[in-house]
């Protein structure tokens, strides 16, 4: 595949750059009325840490073999300041925050790093048919509105994709730490590029009457979360469509677990004020379908020549795992995923393991 695709990736690069400097602001001051409920943190920023690795729980190391995502939440934002100014921008666009006057608004900031390589690490040069060696290290800020049982989540992530990600010395820095083989291959990695990627998803809570017991609500039970949304930008460019079922305690604290992207949620929502002092948890299963029409990591550089493959426009996850909330200071979440070929001649699907905590301050 030839390495310079869209026409329009230049005119994408600038529209993610307007929105980067419409999001650079000062924090954002907490509003607690408008919460449903009392709770002792509610004022306070959360942080998420999350490790996405193939040999978290599995026996392998190949492809999409490590992701981190550290992040940081803010409470309810306060009417009138940042960024409630980028909000109201795009309560101009139908589909995008609907009903801003019943809505509790809230923005995560976040930093990243993922890293790809091919099957055989010992290879050098790697295998031109396998998945090229890749490392992309990004922030962003993701503005995440909540309006009743529907939650709308607008994401940008810039960063640099290349040997500047320095995804060769993270993993084999951390190979020689426990004592296994180096990865031979990384001098023949995608180069650098800058990148960027816009996202908006929407997500509804669907609770299941029938299998809900309590006072009312999606609090405890079970319930659906359907998802759809879209990616734009010279990193990915897909559109998405999937579901979670949970069941449990207090669900309504959150619409899933954190997730590097591309996932089913992903979204870094939380609110205390559903669960108080008291202990929550659920276990999940979803699954969710993409329709790519560009991935950097597989189709290599936009504007140069590197190492690519085909990669295959329909990909799907499926995964499976569970949360617990320890009063509304800490979550944790341990999550497994199997994920199908993302590119012609990959000989199997990919298995991945997910750990994460959260904690107020």
């Amino acid at each position: 595949m030839d390495s310079n695709h869209s026409p329009f990736s230049r005119f994408r690069l600038c529209a993610l750059a307007l929105i980067a400097l419409a999001a650079i602001a000062p924090r954002a001051r907490a509003q607690d009325s408008s919460d449903p409920g009392p709770s002792p943190h509610a004022a306070n920023w959360r942080t998420t840490i999350l490790e996405e690795n193939d040999s978290l729980y599995f026996k392998s190391d190949k492809h999409y073999t490590q992701g981190f995502r550290l992040s940081f939440l803010s409470p309810v934002l306060t009417p009138g300041g940042w960024p409630d100014h980028v909000f109201s921008f795009f309560d101009n666009i139908p589909t995008v925050f609907a009903d801003p006057q019943h809505a509790q608004r809230r923005v995560a900031w976040m930093f990243g790093q993922s890293i790809f390589t091919p099957k055989d690490l010992r290879i050098k040069p790697p295998d031109p048919r396998d998945r090229p060696y890749a490392g992309w290290l990004y922030v962003g800020p993701s503005l995440l509105q909540e309006t009743g049982n529907q939650l709308e989540n607008l994401e940008l992530d810039v960063g640099i994709v290349g040997p500047a990600a320095l995804g060769r010395q993270i993993q084999n820095d951390w190979h020689q730490f426990v004592g296994i083989h180096q990865a031979e291959g990384w001098s023949n990695q995608i180069q650098n590029e800058p990148g960027g990627m816009l996202s908006y998803e929407r997500l509804w809570r669907v609770p299941v009457p029938f299998l809900n017991w309590g006072s009312g609500g999606v609090e405890n039970g079970v319930d659906i979360v359907p998802q759809a949304g879209g990616t734009v930008g010279n990193i990915f460019d897909y559109a998405e469509i999937g579901a979670q079922l949970r069941i449990g305690h207090h669900l309504e604290t959150d619409y899933g677990p954190v997730r590097v992207r591309p996932a089913l949620s992903g979204t870094d929502y939380f609110n205390p004020a559903h669960l108080g002092d008291d202990v929550g948890w659920y276990f999940f299963a979803g699954t969710q379908g993409r329709a790519v029409a560009h991935n950097l990591f597989l189709d290599g550089n936009s504007f140069r020549q590197s190492p690519h493959v085909e990669h295959k426009t329909l990909v799907a996850d499926l995964e499976a795992g569970a949360t617990i909330f320890w009063s509304d200071r800490i979550r944790l979440t341990l999550s497994a995923e199997r994920r199908t070929r993302e590119f012609v001649g990959q000989s199997r699907p990919d298995l991945n393991g997910t750990a994460a905590v959260s904690f107020s301050w």
